[in-house]
This record gives structure tokens, sequence and C-alpha cells, in this order.
């Protein structure tokens, strides 16, 4: 909607941001933090954007096979929350199994897991046409947390969006309203007070 009708929106508040890098943009030229951050992004395509992959490409299969299989799809799903939350390594560090199974059965119910993979399957198909073509020039507000899959370095954000607000939260990551609900409004509610 920032992109689309940007009349209409007050500002835009993110937790991921996965954009191309800037034209012009060296790596080498970024800070050590950012450096790691850019390095750990490139780690994260080699090692672990197999589900985008499988998704993107054959949503059908996948989402069938993980709707005959409460298991498959727990295994799918809470490999997920292990992976791209602050946790170290044990998932219960940072929800609960409750949470988890909530979140698993939620899917299992609704026989959503081909329809929420087909969301690759589709961003896939727009290519660039999926991202904002221009700059985003809402008030933009970041929420940068250290387990998010991607951290992008701030200036290659600022070429593309109007960033008024740049927080670098102490814990948390991907599934941050879940896992660090605290930090996640705090922030949300902090941001759109400098937008009223």
């Amino acid at each position: 909607m920032a992109d689309l009708a940007p009349d209409r929106v007050a500002g835009l508040h993110v937790n991921f941001v996965n954009l191309p890098r800037p034209s012009g943009e060296r790596a080498h030229e970024l800070d050590p933090e950012e450096r790691a951050s850019v390095e750990r992004m490139r780690t994260f395509q080699e090692t672990g954007a197999g589900y985008s992959a499988i998704q993107g490409t054959r949503p059908q299969t996948v989402g069938y096979a993980l709707d005959d299989s409460p298991t498959g799809l727990a295994a799918w799903i809470v490999e997920k929350f292990r992976a791209w939350s602050d946790c170290r390594g044990d998932v219960e560090r940072s929800f609960t199994r409750d949470q988890l199974l909530t979140n698993v059965t939620l899917y299992w119910f609704t026989r959503t897991a081909t329809s929420s993979a087909r969301l690759y399957y589709e961003m896939r198909r727009a290519g660039r046409a999926a991202l904002p073509q221009e700059r985003v020039d809402v008030p933009t507000g970041i929420a940068n947390y250290p387990g998010e899959i991607t951290r992008m370095p701030r200036r290659w954000v600022e070429h593309r969006y109007r960033v008024t607000h740049w927080v670098d939260q102490p814990r948390g990551g991907h599934f941050a309203a879940m896992e660090v609900p605290d930090l996640f409004v705090d922030d949300v509610r902090s941001f759109f007070r400098t937008v009223r």
C-alpha cells in the first residue's frame, strides 16, 4: 500500500526487509557488523532457502504432502520457528509448545499449507514487480531483530525507503510479534506516534 497508494498511507512499519543491493553499493564498503549481516544472508541463501525454492516452484506438491501429514506439517513449520528465531538452537527458548502447536493446528484444520506456499510461487512469477520499483516516500519505521533471516544495511534500505525510525532490537527474530510481543508492540507504537 505504501508503494501503490502512498497518499492513503500515514506510515509503514517493517520488521523484515529483503531487497537487492542498490546499484553502486559495495559490500566491502560496509562496516564489520553490516558485512557480517550480508554474509549471514548469503549463507542463508545457500543453506537455508530450500523451502523457498520448493514453495516457489512446486507449491501444490509440497502443500498436498503437508496437508496429508500432521507430523510432516509440524516438522516443516517448527523447523522455521527454530531457524528464524533468536532461540540459539532451542526453539522452546522463544516459543512455548502451546504456541507452536497452535500455529501448526491452524494450518492443519484449515488445510492452508498449499495456499500459504503459493505466496512464494506468486512472488517468483512476479519477479522484480513484487518489490517497489520506485522509492517509497512514506515515513518508514524499521525494527531490526537479531534473529531475523535478513538484516539489511541501513543505507541500502534508505535507497528504497524514507526511513524515519530505525531500531536495532536486543532480541527476537522473524516471528517477532509472537516471539517478543513486548518489543514489537512498543516499537510499532513508538513509530506511529511520529506520524500522527
